[in-house]
């Protein structure tokens, strides 16, 4: 064996022991290769309205696998007595039982509605995003606050993961009051000159 060949051969050897120390990460029994980004912290204008909480069902029903949509990590909270937390849900107007869905965000949508599908990877298929509904979560319930695993909409197109935070709600029927509705409208911006 030759000089070179050995120093091939160390470097190669060197790789492939970095890849097997390079972890595969397990979440509630989710194993990803993805790493996910952002945090579960609370934003700081939200920290005195919740308590972090102990729901492990309740978080495994929020995390999900590489390329399946839902949370890649989450803490689970609960709204204090005297909180009121606003959350907006954008949704599909062709299926009402999707008014009253599992996923929120803190944050009013704004921008561009490709942005906010990447942001909150929602694919075309599951919502044209054409209602919005914004609530005020209940006190003493308890929601998961995390940033979005990956979703493969279609063999051309998958968003990777997100630090956008969403806030998974079990059952929206029984954990919002004071909503109001309101609906999508084509509002155009001049686009860069080709």
């Amino acid at each position: 064996m030759t000089i070179r060949n050995l120093l091939i051969s160390i470097a190669l050897l060197a790789g492939l022991a970095a890849c097997s120390s390079h972890p595969v990460q397990e979440i509630a029994g989710f194993a990803t290769t993805q790493f996910c980004v952002g945090d579960t912290a609370l934003p700081a204008d939200l920290t005195d309205q919740f308590a972090q909480a102990e729901d492990a069902a309740l978080l495994q029903d929020a995390l999900g696998n590489e390329n399946e949509g839902k949370l890649c990590q989450g803490q689970v909270y609960e709204t204090q007595p005297d909180s009121q937390v606003v959350i907006f849900r954008a949704w599909n107007s062709t299926n009402p039982y999707s008014k009253l869905g599992n996923w929120w965000a803190f944050y009013e949508p704004a921008g561009k509605i490709a942005d906010y599908r990447a942001d909150y990877e929602i694919c075309y298929q599951w919502s044209p995003l054409d209602k919005l509904l914004k609530c005020t979560l209940k006190p003493e319930i308890k929601v998961v606050v995390g940033t979005g695993q990956s979703a493969e909409c279609s063999e051309y197109l998958t968003y990777p993961v997100s630090d956008k935070q969403q806030v998974y709600l079990d059952d929206a029927s029984v954990s919002v009051i004071e909503c109001a509705e309101f609906d999508g409208e084509f509002q155009w911006r001049a686009a860069n000159p080709l």
